[in-house]
């Protein structure tokens, strides 16, 4: 063969080659948009969109209500999700590999080498559609099953193990519409006052409603018996036992357990590939939402293919208990300090000087977990709606100004740097100073003015401010923040519930010498959490050590110093001048001495206020207190308004009330 028609065969080859390629370009550039859009419309669960996208003959096949009701029932049943369609090599006109792979309630499904059939209609590619292409296993006559095996959320237990959260049983309240409506005057009404409900509402759910088939209400907590025996009485009236998430029936324990809820889409979304799915139950708030991944149930999961009476197993997933938890709270010693709170704002935490167990964490006011779970009754959303929602906040974590509570850290700071010497006096008259005429208009003010020069029990027992910011103002800014990392303000505090992080100011310096005279006695930038003052104070009754804070004792059992706080050698200095706050009749604390116990500890007022000048400002009131002989408890407590009370008139009183109780039993 001459060169030339060598040469005429190699082009013709390349010309030939080159259509096998540029059609199979062509073919795929054509295949894929359709491919690609399948699987858009299948995540969107837009099925009617999808129906556009089979032959005619697949239409002839399957009518576009029945396509949509199947896809719907399956997929939803299925949980399936995050589905995508790659696409294989293309070899041919009419066949295109693809390999699916979905999330479900089981797991991750994943079908390969599959073959989907198109056809070219008007110009544009079809798929010509069976029941394969919902899952690719499936034949006509298959149906889809699943099965759950339903797992156990993790439990919260107190110290003495009593259950405060489980899961349990509730009581679903359900209505016979055609038997309740034919006596509807007498029987909505009555049914409204029983569950404290609107009548509209129950008359909104029942309205247009099959007058045969019984339609749900609400839930009702299975303490509510009394409730279900009068709803019992009521014709169309059906009760069932359903599962529930239950807690111990208590606000003072709502904000600190939380609840549980259904899952969100954006939840969904935060929590993608963490095995969630559309009907799963997730923490909300509180130690719920704290422990979610320990507490967590993962059910167990069967789905199968139905064929005839054979089931094939497309995916299964084996149920997965959630683990309890054990707290160290004092049930009794929470619903007690709630009580004495009498829905105030404010907050209490209380913890074991010795061995840093937190006894109780309170906010008030609260709400009872289980109205999140069951219901709410009018008397409750009014309520709530008065108080503007107050509950919802949780206050125990939250930092506030310490007011004259930090005054105890002071002094021990000062004691340490040796510019205290307990028995040195001031003498300052009135109730206004200022360390020079440099601090212009601005001047420190103590309530009142004592007539006579005050050393530290005097400064300490008459909670004098200017004490206490002259004090801070020897001691120099550097080593007074250096003093305060000791009781662990300005600190990184390992800790099982996420608390405010304390300071020491709002960019961790002082910087003028007025905000440091502030900062000295509470005020200033300065900022702690109940839990810091408590265990500040708990120091006294401890050797001068703070011990790490425990609340999940399940899994933090071994108690640890966390801080040094004090040094034992300024210790009986301390506790002479902080006692003489409780056990002196002129003390700021007096109201709280307990006859037979050792008391020491300290009150404080916080000012809110927009400038020096405002008059409308709140006041904060403290009390944080600590017993000495075989140490139990060191407790503080804030309200967040004391309107026209002092902290030593309306919130001692509370304190002592708790310690007493909780001491004596």
């Amino acid at each position: 063969m001459n060169n030339f028609f060598k040469k005429v065969i190699l082009l013709l080859s390349i010309f030939i080659l080159s259509i096998f390629v540029l059609s199979g370009c062509s073919k795929n550039n054509e295949v894929q948009p359709l491919i690609k859009n399948y699987e858009k419309l299948l995540n969107e669960g837009n099925y009617e969109a999808l129906y556009d996208n089979i032959s005619k003959k697949s239409k002839e096949y399957i009518s576009k209500e029945e396509f949509i009701k199947r896809y719907s029932s399956i997929y939803s049943g299925i949980g399936a999700n995050d589905i995508k369609i790659s696409i294989g090599e293309i070899n041919s006109k009419t066949q295109i590999p693809i390999s699916i792979t979905m999330n479900t309630l089981a797991g991750k499904l994943k079908f390969e080498d599959i073959k989907v059939d198109i056809v070219k209609e008007d110009k544009n590619y079809k798929i010509i559609w069976n029941e394969s292409l919902i899952l690719p296993p499936m034949t006509k006559d298959d149906k889809i099953g699943v099965e759950v095996d339903k797992a156990v959320r993790g439990q919260i237990l107190d110290r003495d193990n009593n259950k405060l959260a489980y899961d349990g049983k509730a009581y679903q309240v359900n209505i016979h519409p055609s038997v309740f409506t034919a006596n509807k005057d007498e029987n909505l009404p009555k049914f409204a006052e029983v569950l404290d409900v609107s009548m509209d509402k129950i008359s909104e759910k029942i309205e247009n409603q099959n007058p045969d088939h019984k339609i749900p209400i609400l839930k009702v907590p299975q303490y509510e018996n009394e409730k279900i025996d009068l709803l019992k009485t009521i014709e169309g009236v059906i009760i069932d036992e359903v599962d529930s998430r239950v807690y111990q029936n208590s606000e003072a324990l709502g904000c600190l357990i939380g609840y549980t809820d259904n899952i969100t889409k954006e939840e969904l979304e935060k929590y993608k590939g963490k095995d969630y799915n559309s009907q799963s139950k997730i923490g909300k708030s509180g130690l719920e939402q704290v422990y979610e991944d320990k507490l967590r149930a993962r059910d167990g999961v069967h789905i199968f293919i139905k064929r005839g009476e054979e089931k094939i197993t497309l995916a299964k997933k084996e149920p997965i208990n959630g683990e309890n938890i054990k707290i160290s709270i004092d049930s009794k010693l929470q619903e007690n300090i709630y009580a004495q709170m009498n829905n105030e704002k404010g907050a209490s935490v209380a913890l074991h000087p010795q061995t840093g167990e937190v006894l109780a964490m309170v906010s008030s006011p609260s709400y009872n977990s289980n109205t999140k779970v069951t219901y709410i009754t009018k008397t409750i959303s009014n309520k709530w709606k008065e108080s503007e929602y107050a509950h919802n906040e949780n206050r125990f974590n939250n930092a506030y100004s310490p007011g004259s509570t930090m005054k105890l850290i002071t002094a021990s700071i000062g004691l340490d740097e040796k510019v205290l010497n307990p028995n040195d006096t001031i003498d300052v008259k009135g109730v206004n100073w200022q360390k020079s005429s440099n601090w212009g208009d601005y001047y420190v003010t103590r309530v009142k003015d004592p007539g006579r020069s005050v050393n530290l029990y005097d400064a300490t027992k008459y909670s004098d401010n200017i004490y206490f910011a002259d004090l801070a103002i020897k001691i120099g800014a550097d080593k007074f923040i250096e003093g305060a990392k000791k009781f662990g303000i300005g600190e990184n505090l390992e800790f099982e519930y996420p608390m405010d992080k304390s300071q020491i100011s709002n960019n961790s310096k002082i910087e003028s010498e007025m905000l440091l005279a502030d900062t000295g006695y509470g005020q200033g930038e300065v900022l702690m959490t109940p839990l810091d003052v408590a265990m500040s104070y708990s120091a006294l009754s401890n050797n001068g050590d703070i011990m790490k804070p425990r609340l999940v004792i399940s899994e933090n059992k071994e108690p640890k110093v966390y801080s040094k706080a004090i040094n034992k050698e300024n210790l009986e200095e301390l506790i002479s001048c902080f006692g003489a706050v409780i056990n002196d009749e002129d003390g700021t604390g007096n109201l709280g001495k307990i006859n037979g116990v050792n008391l020491i500890g300290k009150t404080g007022t916080a000012e809110i206020k927009k400038s020096k000048d405002d008059t409308d400002g709140s006041e904060k009131g403290w009390f944080v207190a600590v017993n000495l002989d075989e140490p139990k408890i060191a407790i503080s407590m804030i309200i967040e308004d004391l309107n026209g009370k002092t902290a030593g008139s309306h919130v001692v009183p509370k304190v002592k009330n708790i310690i007493k109780n909780y001491i004596n039993n």
